[in-house]
């Protein structure tokens, strides 16, 4: 080899390959930054499956539930809007800044479709309820499955959600999630009831589930919903559930979670939810 070959070299490097300049390759844009504790938390079906569990049972008080009712979807099939929910929301918290912007004014119209389509205008606090319902049972689903969230990264959940709602011109955001708590338990108070879409609706949740599924569904609701939530629906203070949880926390140490969810998900999702813990990006 000569003997000037590394300092050729390295002038080469200087100089680059036919003093062609160097380019970095663009780094991509996140929506939710790869460190955030959200891709955490909606990184694992059970976590994502006690988020719904618990959001089902908060959209059948919602006052602006007849406008679910509208296009006969969500008492037809519970189950496959659930899906069609979290596969938005995962989109969102996976995708690139501009795939989840996609994602985000995707769903906005087809809001303005259904609005459009009944002559009125979904109420901006119903929108704002829905946001609210993603926060509190991303962290509560969390807090009970794994560990209390800090501080911080009670922010970084709120943060991400607002940067969702902006995203869907809604009005009245709370500007951080000590303001937010306090913004919640006014929606709680305010924007829910017991009616007769609730009724109809967890008859449906019974009819596509089965009664056995149906009451572990009402048990695990007790884990992670507001009091008002309880209170409303008349559900018990305790849930026969809270002694599973430390025993179910223990089988996916060994990886026999899935053994539990085969015997008590509907076998028509089980792909669907085993899907959830496969973490895109």
């Amino acid at each position: 080899m000569p003997e000037n070959f590394h300092a050729a070299f390295d002038n080469f490097n200087r100089r680059g390959a036919g003093n062609q300049r160097h380019c970095p390759l663009p780094v991509m844009e996140y929506f939710v930054h790869k460190d955030s504790i959200v891709r955490t938390i909606w990184g694992k079906s059970d976590t994502i499956l006690f988020i719904f569990a618990g959001a089902s049972a908060e959209f059948a008080l919602n006052k602006a539930v007849d406008w679910l009712y509208f296009t006969g979807r969500l008492p037809a099939d519970p189950l496959g809007r659930l899906f069609s929910t979290v596969s938005y929301a995962r989109q969102i918290v996976f995708s690139d800044r501009e795939g989840a912007y996609k994602a985000i004014d995707r769903i906005k119209a087809i809001h303005e479709g259904v609005e459009a389509a009944r002559g009125s205008t979904i109420p901006d606090w119903a929108y704002r309820d829905v946001l609210f319902m993603l926060i509190h049972y991303s962290i509560a689903s969390y807090e009970l499955l794994e560990r209390k969230l800090t501080e911080v990264e009670k922010e970084d959940v709120y943060e991400v959600f607002y940067r969702l709602g902006l995203r869907m011109e809604l009005k009245e955001l709370p500007l951080n999630y000590s303001k937010w708590l306090v913004a919640r338990e006014k929606h709680l108070m305010e924007d829910l009831k017991q009616s007769d879409y609730s009724k109809d609706l967890y008859l449906q949740y019974k009819k596509h589930l089965g009664a056995v599924r149906f009451k572990l569904l009402k048990e695990a609701q007790v884990l992670v919903v507001p009091e008002r939530v309880i209170e409303l629906m008349k559900f018990h203070s305790s849930s026969l559930l809270g002694p599973v949880v430390p025993l179910y926390k223990i089988s996916r140490r060994f990886k026999l979670d899935w053994i539990l969810k085969e015997i008590l998900l509907p076998s028509k999702y089980k792909s669907q939810i085993k899907d959830l813990d496969v973490v895109p990006g």
